[in-house]
């Protein structure tokens, strides 16, 4: 039992992230009805803009946090000027190539200036582990689950109680509804894309702190897919349930499963939860069928 709550600690830490960063998927879909395959270059930036200025400019780890989630929220929301803005018209599918093209080019960027060998973060948090019942915890573990959690409530209030929270619900819901009723679309994608870059940046941060930074991890981006799609494109609860989900059945398939059937469940594991789940709810968890008129 020591074991198994072991690994399902590990489990909600990292499913945390995956919710945070799932949080900017959900959030472009319900905008723009488009999926953003970039995600996982926002999250390297990130924790590359991060380990830079901690280790070259050696700014505290604490500014330097700030002044990385600065940084890439106004990377998104240039992003979405320049890249996607002129696809407001457009078909999905321009927006989903868009974004395709953009991630192999943030990708080359990232490989050009920072290489591709792993870099670590110094020391930011305490080495000394916390063992109880049995169950060791690194610090860092801890201090993730817990700074996720508190944005995670964050951007919950923002959403349901800001002014721009409820203009970001209405675009989602009516464009052309929310257009009537004055409020900027236009400005509205742009804060939406600056908040999905924010999210993906600190998630970053923190993955970098656990497992250091490389290009691999840009491949969140195709772990966190099942996770949006498990809980349901379109909702906020399903991406956080989902994150959790796809962590912990992760971390649980690399303690019991990888022993038996090798390497490589880990990546698996989420797909096949997924695939199992659509084919029960085609929707996700928490996602709203949607009826058209043909």
């Amino acid at each position: 039992m020591t074991f198994f709550f072991q690994m399902l600690i590990t489990g909600v830490v990292v499913g945390s992230i995956y919710a945070l960063v799932a949080l900017g998927f959900v959030l472009i879909y319900k905008a723009s009805d488009a999926l953003n395959f970039a995600n996982g270059e926002f999250v390297l930036i990130g924790s590359y803009i991060c380990l830079m200025l901690v280790t070259i400019y050696k700014i505290p780890f604490v500014i330097a946090f700030i002044l990385t989630l600065v940084f890439n929220a106004l990377l998104g929301m240039a992003v979405e000027r320049v890249v996607l803005r002129p696809l407001i018209n457009a078909p999905v599918i321009s927006v989903i190539m868009a974004t395709i093209g953009l991630s192999s080019l943030l990708a080359g960027v990232v490989h050009m200036i920072w290489g591709h060998q792993t870099k670590s973060f110094p020391p930011i948090f305490s080495s000394e582990l916390i063992q109880f019942w049995g169950i060791i915890i690194s610090p860092v573990y801890l201090w993730s689950f817990f700074i996720v959690l508190f944005l995670l409530g964050v951007f919950t209030i923002f959403f349901k109680k800001s002014k721009m929270g409820l203009a970001m619900r209405a675009v989602a819901d009516d464009q052309m509804a929310a257009l009537s009723m004055g409020i900027s679309v236009k400005s509205v994608y742009a804060i939406t894309w600056g908040i999905a870059a924010l999210v993906a940046a600190v998630g970053g941060v923190l993955l970098g702190n656990i497992n250091g930074v490389d290009a691999s991890m840009a491949t969140i981006g195709l772990t966190v897919l099942p996770v949006v799609i498990l809980g349901g494109l379109d909702s906020i609860p399903g991406a956080i349930v989902g994150g959790f989900i796809i962590g912990i059945l992760q971390s649980l398939s690399v303690g019991y499963l990888q022993p038996i059937l090798g390497g490589g469940i880990k990546e698996v594991i989420p797909f096949i939860v997924v695939i199992i789940i659509l084919m029960i709810k085609p929707y996700g968890l928490f996602g709203k069928g949607g009826i058209e008129r043909v």
